[in-house]
């Protein structure tokens, strides 16, 4: 019997490398002969196993039954025996309604699966149509998601419910349900790929240093711009896959390579209100660095900020909870962790964006940063006010604060930072410090007693 080409299938074939796909459970039917609303299968991607599913509108416009989590449930236990991640490509019209109460505990099966293989194998959802109800849960619990722009929608309630806006391709791509936007079908499976290959098969892997694409001594010519630019600049070959761009787009996340090593970047952007960390911005570092941290990726932050959010809606959302989840994302990850000082880090965001107090492994700062408990003309209206004269100026005094109370050397000598480094060997020293951690997440060598002195 001859299977014939559908919407689902063409999606998968796309997807892997050229004549890689095979399908399993090709000829699972439902018992009104009807066949099953998903393609399953596996495949290679850029040369390494991956396997995926993809709902498919040409059966039954992807409606979700039993026997399509059956089918999915399968590809997952496959998945999870061979350590290799899944891709999720979405677009189903909701679950089969004459099915009852069987339709809702597949949707509960479905959740299981997605959640037993969170942290352990990656797993990347493609919205590749409409994605709603409890499929938008499912979506939402996976590693990455990549939306289509003007194609993608993903709800729980459907926007003729709650609002035009809600669940469209820019709605998600700003409440930062979506990792990725990208402009049309052609492009999914090239920011697949390039995840694929920044990702490891599984949390057992490790740490995997490839041979490098970049000179890991490339002297960096300026990084004034901040912000992503500089990430770019640092990274191997300029390459950096943001993630969460549309959303609080004062916190940059996403991964690059960094002398061939996969290495999570969190980065102030000071473009964006200064680099304040907001509700948002927190949740979104604490989101990538729980990620890192669960596959082993080395998590780099530079920091840029003159401090956290100051309004009364931060404080309702609460501010104090979010920004103790950033604290606990990075106290409790293993990764290794490298900060660097770009510019300035104000009061609290000194200590929460990755400072040796909670856990980085090494810490540098840039000659020109200023490192301090307030901003310096907080600070001189505080402490110095009375040192003003008319031959000593508020100026004067505010940068006095910076030369001596916020300056770099003055944070070394507190050992609160490790090195005051050169912007030009910015990378260098990165890629450096990244290869002196590469073992940190094997633990503690064992031993079997100590060697006594002769």
């Amino acid at each position: 019997m001859e299977i014939r080409a559908t919407v689902g299938k063409e999606k998968l074939a796309a997807l892997f490398d050229a004549g890689t796909f095979a399908e399993t459970g090709a000829f699972v039917k439902r018992a009104d002969g009807d066949m099953v609303g998903v393609v399953c299968g596996y495949g290679a991607i850029g040369g390494k196993l991956v396997y995926a599913f993809a709902q498919d509108s040409d059966r039954k416009k992807g409606a979700f039954d039993a026997l399509q989590a059956e089918k999915i449930a399968a590809l997952y236990g496959m998945a999870m025996k061979n350590g290799a991640p899944v891709v999720g490509l979405f677009d189903s019209a909701g679950a089969v309604v004459c099915d009852g109460a069987s339709a809702m505990s597949a949707y509960g099966k479905l959740l299981r699966v997605v959640s037993d293989a969170s942290g352990v194998i990656p797993q990347i959802a493609v919205i590749s149509g409409v994605c709603a109800g409890m499929a938008a849960t499912v979506a939402a619990m996976f590693d990455l998601t990549v939306t289509v722009k003007d194609r993608s929608q993903l709800f729980v309630n459907a926007p003729f419910v709650v609002g035009k806006e809600i669940g469209s391709a820019d709605a998600i791509a700003k409440n930062g349900l979506a990792s990725i936007e990208v402009e049309n079908d052609g492009e999914v499976a090239q920011t697949v790929a390039k995840l694929i290959d920044l990702l490891p098969a599984n949390n057992a892997e490790g740490v995997i240093a490839e041979d490098p694409t970049d000179d890991i001594n490339r002297r960096l010519a300026s990084i004034q711009e901040g912000g992503k630019e500089t990430v770019g600049r640092i990274a191997d070959c300029n390459a950096f896959v943001q993630i969460g761009e549309s959303y609080a787009p004062e916190m940059i996340t996403g991964l690059c390579k960094l002398g061939g090593v996969t290495c999570g970047v969190v980065a102030n952007n000071a473009a964006e209100k200064n680099g304040v960390i907001t509700v948002a911005g927190a949740r979104k570092a604490a989101k990538l660095i729980a990620f890192c941290d669960s596959f082993s990726i080395p998590v780099v932050t530079l920091v840029d900020s003159v401090g956290v959010e100051i309004s009364e809606s931060a404080e309702n959302a609460p501010l104090a909870a979010e920004l103790g989840k950033l604290a606990m994302a990075y106290a409790s990850a293993d990764t290794a962790k490298i900060t660097v000082v770009l510019g300035k880090a104000y009061g609290a965001s000194f200590t929460l964006m990755g400072s040796k107090a909670l856990g980085a492994d090494m810490v540098y700062a840039l000659p020109e940063s200023e490192i301090s408990v307030m901003d310096p003309a907080s600070a001189v209206a505080f402490l110095w006010n009375d040192r003003i004269t008319e031959q000593t100026t508020r100026a004067d005094l505010e940068e006095e604060w910076k030369q001596t109370q916020a300056s770099a050397e003055a944070a070394a000598a507190s050992g609160s930072i490790d090195d005051v480094i050169d912007p030009a060997e910015l990378r260098q020293r990165i890629c450096s410090a990244v290869y002196m951690l590469l073992m940190k997440n094997g633990g503690v060598p064992s031993r079997k007693h100590c060697n006594l002195p002769l």
